[in-house]
């Protein structure tokens, strides 16, 4: 199926079907015709003239609903406490919310977990606000057009003004079909002087596949408030991802990353944190790891708009087989954001003689009275490094794995959930062996 086959008595009658609100609906079918217009993404150093973001097989919404998290693979298992009462959990399975527990403490104090489309419906004002306005713009490219289109999943957590949620929020977006095709939307809001974690994983429980998924996230750090956000994506090979996770940090607000990019497929990745606010802070850690024929982008953004910002990149990829990465890291201070300090690091290891790995630190500052700074490596496993450990009796194999793990865990130790942060050790593990 093509794009070009869903026209505006399509896009209207699946929203009603979702029970969408007039002004998504209206929001949708401006998007799509924009979309007609509009131009690809164009990101830098890497063509993907000739991938495929349009062609896909079913855009459908199933009712694939769970009576228990026992029914889940065990892949997926692995990643929660299945038997903890008290999991704040949003399971999503295809394009279905199968799955939605909260806390009643978090009930009582207004913390808002469930799935976009009923959250447009029942919250929809407060969706309003936030979907598609302050932080990814409809009309940026042809991409994110065609994602608020044809949105057909996604998850809506919202925290009141001075609550802190002590327990990181958790969602799971499965992927078992192999006629899925995703345009998930995100948004993570924290109010005034409130705090979350939250952690998402994006898995395929199917091997190689034909597929087209299309994801942004939107994070939200008002006054004061603090936003952790964690992220493992590990979706299939032969699915075409654009991934779009941006965050808008108020005044002295925190929003901090840790993600770990794992997917098997060609993948366009955009991080951006707009420091708006006098005093805000933004931190992104990444880990990449590539293998086979994969082409991946990976842009990192941290835009200074506040006085007195700080803004830290960190990003860490290993490249095998004929794997190969951009990696952009971006730093940008705006005039009148005095004070700001913008620092990143980008560092690539290459595994094999055709890996390609490409670090690409920028630095534009707008403003004189501010700091930053920039570090970027490519390169090879340090044979001093394995001769120290082979020195030890450590076998040459298990040397190197040692070596890729110690140059992961910057990103990997800060993921807060031991079961995600367990998962991801694992697909390095089989990633790079």
């Amino acid at each position: 199926m093509e794009t070009k086959t869903f026209n505006q008595d399509y896009v209207t009658s699946f929203s009603k079907q979702l029970g969408e609100p007039d002004w998504l609906t209206d929001l949708r079918l401006q998007a799509l015709a924009k979309s007609e217009d509009l131009p690809m993404p164009k990101p830098d150093k890497t063509k993907i003239d000739k991938w495929n973001f349009t062609h896909f097989k079913e855009h459908v919404v199933k009712n694939e609903a769970l009576s228990s998290l026992t029914d889940l693979d065990e892949d997926v298992k692995a990643l929660i406490d299945v038997e903890a009462s008290n999991n704040n959990l949003y399971v999503q399975v295809n394009n279905t919310a199968a799955y939605t527990s909260i806390s009643e403490e978090l009930k009582a104090q207004g913390v808002i977990l469930m799935d976009i489309h009923t959250a447009a419906s029942e919250h929809s004002e407060l969706v309003k606000k936030y979907f598609m306005t302050d932080g990814v713009k409809v009309d940026e490219h042809r991409l994110t057009a065609l994602h608020a289109a044809l949105l057909n999943g996604g998850v809506f957590v919202y925290v009141p003004k001075n609550v802190e949620v002590a327990e990181p929020i958790q969602t799971i977006f499965v992927h078992n079909d192999p006629n899925t095709t995703l345009f998930n939307h995100v948004i993570v809001v924290a109010d005034d002087n409130s705090s979350v974690t939250y952690v998402e994983n994006y898995i395929s429980t199917v091997q190689e596949v034909e597929g087209v998924f299309n994801i942004i996230s939107e994070v939200f750090a008002n006054t004061n408030s603090r936003v952790t956000y964690g992220a493992v994506d590990t979706l299939a090979k032969g699915i075409t991802t654009y991934v779009n996770r941006r965050g808008v940090a108020a005044r002295d607000a925190r929003i901090e990353w840790a993600l770990g990019l794992m997917n098997d497929g060609d993948t366009i990745s955009e991080n951006v944190t707009n420091l708006m606010g006098d005093g805000s802070y933004g931190d992104t850690k990444s880990v990449v790891v590539g293998r086979g024929e994969q082409k991946q982008n990976f842009t990192t953004k941290v835009v200074h708009f506040g006085k007195h910002s700080e803004g830290y990149i960190l990003k860490h990829g290993v490249m095998k087989d004929s794997a190969s990465s951009i990696f952009n890291g971006i730093g940008k201070i705006e005039h009148g954001a005095s004070k700001s300090n913008a620092e990143q690091e980008s560092r690539v290891l290459m595994l094999s003689e055709k890996a390609r790995g490409d670090a690409n630190p920028i630095l534009l500052i707008d403003e004189d009275d501010v700091t930053a700074g920039h570090a970027a490596s490519v390169g090879r496993v340090d044979p001093i490094q394995l001769y120290y450990l082979m020195s030890r009796g450590i076998s040459k194999v298990e040397a190197e794995r040692l070596v890729i793990h110690g140059f992961l865990a910057p990103v990997v130790k800060e993921l807060p959930i031991e079961g995600v942060k367990k998962q991801l050790v694992e697909v390095i593990e089989r990633k790079v062996r």
